[in-house]
């Protein structure tokens, strides 16, 4: 790194850098350092195509697994495990054909997130609409089974000037029944109405029913079940342990609140930071949170008294804001993703680290992990729009998946991974929204 210098690769010298506000000389360290990751990503594609495909693991082979397994030498979980790395690595992208009642709308919009019920048999979408603001939409996954790939996408007929930064599913009347997103009006919006009140109650905690996006007549399609005004959310999270029932958390700036959806108690537990992500256990009534400023703690919300910070039950620190945290199916460990691209899996015991996947890229977004404790694999989009998966086990690199789209902060792409996408008969592989497309990465 020289102070007014650029060095090219390509040429192997350096070259003087220019201002990069005039016409003449646009360049600056900012569109050398794109081009570099555009020629990388278009060199892994290229890789891709050709199926040049290597196993993390030198001479791990299907073949050497089977032997292994006759042998006793591996136990069905562990044979199992390897073999979902096997195919993870030889996984091929192919792009999904979106159908929906307007098929003029459907595939139009550009995807921000999706999330994946239980069962993997829907996607809740929240997309970007052209002219600002958002739309919500549900697609279902049975046609992945099929030859041809095609999926049928159900959006609302309205679109919102609301920002999302959370969704999750929650289990109301039964399973997956509908969807909780807290949100608050944008700013640019409502500039003329702050003045009115609307600044003091800028954001709601909503459940949708999810039969708002399947009903074919829309008079019949039911209304919002419930809405509560909170302060701008970060995170949310549903609960599904008995002892907490019906109840879903907030995480917002200074506080966590947990609201019980049929009476409208609510619990608030007073913070010093951000809370950025969310989680409940299933087996006890805790909630674990991160924060903006690296902590995750956890509550056991059946307290009633709560002064000062006595009440939390698990302290654990990163050195930068937490920004998703997936509690293992034991519900001894945690694994959390923060800012500065660490990616920890924690004893809940011992308070202690027991590893670290590395290559995850993050500076300054809000990005999720997916853990599939099943197949052992740990899943993460990184800001660099790579697509990253590690063995849960030993925290080994396998796999590294470029984005089919140029890099850019608007285009990080949003994942579901899972042996059955579809249901219970579905088909394995990954599933990949980014920009308007949807992929499936497949196993080969």
């Amino acid at each position: 790194e020289l102070p007014g210098f650029y060095y090219d690769s390509e040429k192997n010298r350096y070259f003087r850098l220019l201002p990069g506000h005039n016409n003449c000389n646009p360049l600056t360290k900012e569109s050398i350092q794109y081009k570099a990751m555009e020629r990388k990503r278009l060199r892994l594609l290229e890789e891709e195509e050709k199926q040049k495909k290597k196993t993390a693991r030198a001479g791990l082979n299907s073949s050497l697994l089977l032997q292994k397994r006759q042998l006793g030498l591996l136990s069905s979980r562990s044979y199992c495990r390897m073999v979902h790395e096997l195919k993870v690595n030889c996984m091929q992208r192919k792009k999904i054909e979106i159908h929906g009642p307007d098929s003029s709308v459907a595939g139009t919009n550009n995807f921000i997130t999706i999330v994946a019920d239980v069962a993997c048999e829907r996607i809740f979408t929240v997309s970007d609409v052209e002219h600002g603001g958002c739309k919500y939409g549900i697609i279902s996954l049975s046609g992945l089974g099929k030859e041809s790939l095609t999926v049928e996408m159900y959006d609302n007929l309205y679109f919102t000037n609301r920002k999302v930064n959370s969704v999750c599913w929650a289990s109301l009347t039964h399973p997956d029944s509908h969807i909780l997103y807290p949100f608050f009006f944008k700013k640019a919006t409502f500039h003329k109405l702050c003045l009115m009140g609307i600044a003091e109650t800028p954001g709601r905690a909503s459940l949708l029913p999810a039969s708002f996006f399947s009903s074919t007549n829309p008079g019949d399609r039911p209304g919002m079940l419930c809405s509560f005004k909170i302060s701008t959310a970060w995170s949310c999270a549903w609960c599904l342990n008995p002892q907490a029932d019906n109840c879903f958390s907030t995480g917002l700036t200074g506080q966590v609140l947990v609201t019980n959806v049929v009476t409208g108690h609510r619990q608030t537990f007073n913070i010093v930071s951000d809370v950025l992500a969310q989680q409940f256990a299933t087996q006890t009534p805790m909630l674990y949170n991160g924060c903006r400023s690296g902590e995750v703690f956890g509550i056991d919300v059946r307290q009633r008294h709560h002064k000062g910070q006595t009440w939390k039950a698990v302290r654990l620190f990163h050195d930068s804001a937490v920004t998703s945290i997936r509690l293992l199916e034991a519900e001894h460990y945690l694994v959390a993703a923060d800012m500065a691209g660490q990616i920890k899996l924690w004893d809940l015991r011992t308070a202690k680290c027991l590893k670290q996947y590395r290559g995850h890229h993050n500076e300054n977004t809000v990005l999720p992990v997916h853990v599939n404790e099943e197949e052992g694999l740990l899943t993460a989009v990184g800001q660099d729009c790579y697509t990253r998966i590690w063995s849960l086990q030993d925290a080994q690199l396998l796999r590294t998946i470029p984005s089919p789209h140029s890099t850019s902060k608007d285009a990080i792409p949003s994942v579901v991974f899972s042996s059955r996408l579809g249901g219970s008969r579905g088909v394995p592989g990954l599933l990949m929204a980014v920009k308007q497309d949807l992929y499936h990465f497949s196993y080969n």
